[in-house]
């Protein structure tokens, strides 16, 4: 924070309160939806909207990152606390605070250590997996409280007219300003970014029309449930625990706080690249981190940079985290102030609200881009996002972590290795499979394109015995190096190993183009002074004095 307020200029300030002013409108509707999708009163939406922001502009890294309460956080929440306490009960509360405590020490614990490269062990298509399937479980969560009962009895297409009616009138009307609004207000003269951000904010305005229903008809008086008394004022100081949930929440807690961090960064990351800024993944660490411990203190649950907010805070013209003050000001203002008008929002319109909010979850591109490209990431994304929809969103975050690595794993395993051949004319080799190069019998020439370590060495020495076998008439083995940044001791008594192999075989190995790193580990090896062959500076050195000696 000291760094971008020592640099402020009175010409940011109007971006940053027009930003904090939007982004302020569109959150009183989606901190109540959230935290409805986490089993909780709708008023620990706002708590959690206010304190968390705030932190987070002291020490995060982003200078548009919208934080707050998100969908998926909201689900995992729902479903660590959801077998621990009934929804919206006291209890209930008391773990989700303790619940972003644990996600924030976790994530402040890691800042510390400087473990930002944790942000890499979800692939893009295993995190898309995993968000299409939370939205579906969040979406299809949500259709029993649209319609107004049960989900037992929407089953059996038994519904609760009024509430029905409200609810698929909103969602209706959501979808048509989500498709068509931004385009009408254009026609009518907005410029296009004023028509984009009227566009977002259409949930505000449709629950506005429904608290207008509720306060001008008599809607409440045919069943249709209603948010209940909202208490004004700010959150006081939250110390409560349940010291005998404390290991319940644990896994949850740190499986939280690793995707609160991956989403946080996804969103800031797409944001940072249009404004040439540069994110701090520890920094970020941090400042999520202290935001969570700041939610459960003042009575929240855990929270998140969220995309779609942080895209439209972008957009209305945010420069600095001084808009996300504004907006935590301004929502807490609306705390401050009668809150009678926000007891009579409708709930079939928060469902609503939320329904279409985590449609917009549902990017299939990736899906055709990976089945085009890489038919196992398309693997990967089913196998989470079915994970997720039928194991639940915890396991679906270990299955995402679980490919991810275990894609990471197979791949390295399996190097690719070409045979090379010398293009005519010329001092450049290449694969002998995709250019005209000439190759001769007596010299097999191999580039390994891969680290050498213990998970693919002895594939490379499989696939190296196997073009031994190919190329009979070979009397020199030649391994071209440059790709090869490392070797572990594994690969190195494996290099060893077929060293000797080739030397009671009167073959030749030889190495060339060998890294700089990798030669002083080397030099402190055996290998050098036992090699059955030399060392190269050069492929075209090494081919051209073999051929000679051959000659």
């Amino acid at each position: 924070m000291l760094h971008w307020l020592k640099h402020y200029r009175r010409a940011l300030l109007p971006g940053d309160i027009s930003a904090g002013l939007v982004v302020a409108m569109m959150m009183i509707p989606q901190g109540m939806a959230y935290a409805m999708v986490a089993g909780l009163p709708p008023v620990v939406g706002l708590y959690a909207s206010i304190m968390p922001p705030v932190v987070y502009a002291l020490f995060g890294s982003s200078m548009t990152q919208s934080v707050g309460p998100m969908a998926i956080i909201s689900l995992m929440t729902a479903a660590a606390i959801g077998p621990l306490a009934a929804p919206g009960s006291t209890l209930a509360a008391v773990l989700a605070a303790q619940l972003a405590l644990v996600a924030g020490a976790t994530l402040l614990l890691c800042g510390l250590l400087r473990m930002g490269f944790l942000a890499n062990f979800f692939s893009r298509p295993v995190m898309s997996g995993f968000t299409v399937g939370s939205a579906i479980v969040i979406a299809f969560d949500q259709v029993h409280t649209l319609l107004g009962v049960p989900i037992a009895d929407v089953l059996k297409l038994h519904v609760h007219l009024p509430s029905a009616l409200l609810g698929v009138g909103s969602l209706a009307l959501l979808l048509l300003a989500r498709r068509y609004l931004a385009g009408v207000l254009r026609a009518c003269g907005l410029p296009p970014p004023a028509a984009d951000i009227g566009a977002k904010l259409a949930p505000m305005l449709v629950v506005l029309g429904g608290i207008a229903l509720m306060a001008t008809t008599g809607l409440h008086n045919l069943g249709v449930r209603t948010t209940g008394t909202v208490p004004a004022g700010l959150p006081g100081l939250n110390l409560a625990t349940s010291s005998a949930h404390w290991p319940a929440l644990l896994q949850p807690g740190l499986l939280i706080g690793f995707m609160v961090f991956l989403m946080s960064m996804s969103a800031a990351q797409s944001l940072a690249q249009k404004r040439n800024e540069k994110l701090v993944s520890n920094h970020e660490l941090i400042g999520l981190g202290a935001a969570n411990v700041a939610s459960a203190l003042s009575g929240g649950f855990p929270v998140t940079g969220s995309l779609s907010r942080s895209a439209v805070n972008f957009a209305a013209g945010a420069n600095t985290p001084l808009a996300s003050l504004i907006t935590a000001a301004l929502l807490a203002c609306a705390l401050l102030a009668p809150t009678g008008w926000l007891a009579l929002l409708p709930l079939p319109v928060l469902a609503a609200t939320i329904i279409v909010a985590v449609l917009g979850m549902l990017e299939l591109g990736i899906v055709r881009t990976a089945w085009s490209y890489d038919r196992s990431d398309v693997l990967a994304w089913a196998a989470t996002c079915l994970g997720v929809l039928a194991l639940g969103v915890e396991a679906g975050v270990i299955v995402g972590v679980a490919l991810s690595m275990g894609t990471l794993i197979w791949r390295a395993s399996r190097p690719h290795i070409a045979v090379l051949g010398r293009i005519a004319g010329s001092e450049h080799f290449r694969n002998i499979e995709r250019y005209p190069a000439a190759t001769q019998p007596e010299l097999l020439i191999l580039r390994i394109d891969a680290n050498l370590f213990f998970g693919n060495v002895e594939s490379v020495s499989e696939r190296i015995e196997c073009e031994l076998r190919t190329h009979q008439s070979a009397r020199d083995l030649l391994l071209v190096m440059t790709a090869v940044s490392s070797i572990d001791t594994t690969a190195l008594y494996a290099l060893a190993e077929l060293n000797q192999s080739l030397k009671r075989r009167k073959i030749g190995l030889h190495l060339a183009e060998v890294k700089g790193p990798v030669m002083d580990r080397l030099r402190h090896s055996d290998l050098l002074r036992d090699l059955n062959g030399k060392l190269f500076l050069s492929t075209a050195m090494a081919c051209d004095h073999i051929q000679t000696g051959q000659q």
